[in-house]
């Protein structure tokens, strides 16, 4: 705008040293050789205003710098947000340490032929018998009909279940599904019984696992008796550490107890 009003005060200045240059007339060479010392005024007075221009431009920067100052202030809190997220980051290798340890401990801790002695316990008790094709079903089935006969009562067990093996040839065996109980029941049925548990010297054992591979736990049961030449009473007892009932098969953990002579 400035540089527009520049021009048009410089063609004002024109006519006005025509009509000087008339006036004289003779000395028309002489003005106008003058005329261009006017051009150097114009020029000066001009000179002001592009110094006024470059003013207005220098205004504007302080405002462009106080944009960046705002843009400044979210910088910290950007650095700021990294500060939490790092926080739980070392919170999560110990918990990842302490869960292997437990687990290692449970398989290095079963016993193998541990001697113990068994402390009888009052129990409620049901006879049966099984072929070894069905055996798992069979005892699971005894152990049921305990559970429902003391859960109708209103009496909770206080002890894991047992099976002991009274007798065993190569088509099946009889047994004694147990439960312990500290309160004694009424009116049972006529397939069960109050008793007590085995007691006495034993040997213990932890079987892993389904029955169906109780086997190979009992044969090297067998040969930990040879080779100690020590002499086992013809009772096996197992105690059932997870619920047989709701337990998966192959996640069984069983007790198995060898009393002594």
């Amino acid at each position: 705008m400035n540089f527009r009003m520049f021009r048009l005060a410089l063609a004002a200045l024109a006519p006005a040293a025509l009509a000087f240059s008339a006036s004289l007339g003779a000395s028309e060479a002489l003005a106008q050789a003058a005329s261009p010392s006017p051009s150097p005024e114009v020029s000066a007075s001009p000179s002001p205003a592009p110094s006024a221009s470059p003013a207005p431009a220098s205004s504007p920067a302080p405002a462009a710098s106080a944009s960046p100052a705002p843009a400044a202030s979210p910088t910290p809190a950007a650095s700021a947000s990294p500060a939490p997220s790092g926080s739980p980051a070392p919170s999560t290798p110990p918990a990842a340490a302490q869960n292997p340890p437990p687990a290692a401990t449970v398989q290095t801790a079963d016993p193998f032929g541990q001697e113990i002695k068994l402390e009888a316990k009052k129990v409620v008790v049901a006879k049966g018998s099984a072929n070894w094709d069905s055996a798992f079903d069979t005892l699971v089935e005894s152990l049921k009909s305990l559970n429902a006969m003391l859960e109708k009562q209103g009496i909770k067990p206080s002890g894991n279940p047992l099976i002991v093996y009274t007798s065993t040839d190569d088509t099946g065996f009889t047994f004694l599904a147990e439960v312990p109980v500290d309160q004694e029941p009424k009116n049972l049925p006529k397939a069960m019984s109050m008793g007590q548990s085995p007691e006495g010297r034993a040997l213990k054992f932890v079987h892993r696992g389904s029955y169906d591979n109780m086997d190979n736990t009992y044969e090297a049961i067998t040969n930990h008796l040879d080779e100690k030449k020590l002499e086992a009473k013809d009772t096996f007892i197992e105690e059932y550490l997870t619920d047989p009932i709701k337990t998966a098969e192959d996640k069984l953990v069983i007790n198995v107890y060898v009393p002594l002579k």
